[in-house]
């Protein structure tokens, strides 16, 4: 038994930490923030990623079930009913280029510093993350009819997320 941090016998200072387990819920606000929407709407694409989140408790790759515990642990558990605080960026756009930003960071940290198979999942699941949220509410219309499904902003951000996260 010892009493170093979950993260440091996977490998990781507490920065590296941080950028990790920060970064999931960050792709969900910036997906949710491509396109403004409604309360309600928005509401609907917060509670669809945190639930992309949570779902990642369960991976096989130990890396990804930690970060996943971690983030749900900071953000609220939707398995118990706890709601995430929903994040309104005063600059959408200048958001996501941090996020986007901050993906690569993570895709590098990730060559260098774990598996191929954990870094592969770990990708993987942050772009699933977005796609949940991007498809979770149709944007524009009239009472739901005529909406798109995924808008082409929150397209751009799902494409530049998954461009940064491949390195």
């Amino acid at each position: 038994m010892t009493d170093r941090p979950l993260y440091a016998e996977l490998g990781f200072t507490d920065a590296e930490w941080g950028l990790l387990t920060g970064l999931p819920q960050s792709v969900l606000t910036a997906a949710s923030a491509a396109t403004p929407d409604s309360a309600r709407k928005t509401r609907a694409e917060s509670a669809a990623g945190l639930d992309r989140i949570s779902d990642g408790r369960a991976s096989a790759s130990p890396l990804v079930a930690a970060v996943a515990a971690a983030a749900v642990a900071e953000a609220g558990d939707p398995e118990i009913g706890e709601e995430a605080p929903v994040i309104e960026p005063a600059d959408p756009a200048g958001y996501a280029a941090d996020v986007v930003g901050r993906a690569a960071e993570v895709a590098a940290l990730l060559a260098a510093k774990a598996s191929a198979a954990d870094a592969e999942t770990y990708r993987h699941w942050l772009v699933e993350i977005a796609d949940e949220v991007v498809g979770a509410a149709s944007s524009g219309g009239l009472l739901g009819i005529g909406g798109e499904t995924v808008t082409e902003s929150e397209r751009s951000f799902r494409d530049d997320l998954a461009q940064a996260l491949a390195g």
